[in-house]
């Protein structure tokens, strides 16, 4: 009989939706991931932002863009986010 050598599939990343703060470095982005939750006891809605730095190897991404980030290895002491695609380009004046 034939053994089958099963590869165990890794887990799903997470991905989320950010916006560009700041591009000032090489090859780094710092966006703004925002999320909405009911305060636990009055029950109104507020905003939660987390800061994260994002890996961007082409440096395409500019400030104000939208973009989509995924969840990868730590690629430095803060750096744990690459940059998938830029969803809204950001207007230009």
């Amino acid at each position: 009989m034939a053994e089958e050598t099963h590869t165990p599939q890794r887990p799903m990343r997470k991905t989320r939706v950010a916006k560009v703060v700041s591009d000032c470095q090489d090859k780094t982005l710092v966006c703004k991931v925002e999320r909405r939750a009911a305060h636990p006891l009055y029950r109104k809605v507020v905003k939660h932002t987390k800061k994260c730095y994002v890996h961007d190897e082409h440096n395409q991404a500019r400030v104000g863009d939208v973009v989509q980030i995924m969840e990868t290895r730590p690629l430095s002491k803060l750096k744990r986010w690459r940059l998938v695609a830029i969803v809204q380009r950001a207007a230009t004046d």
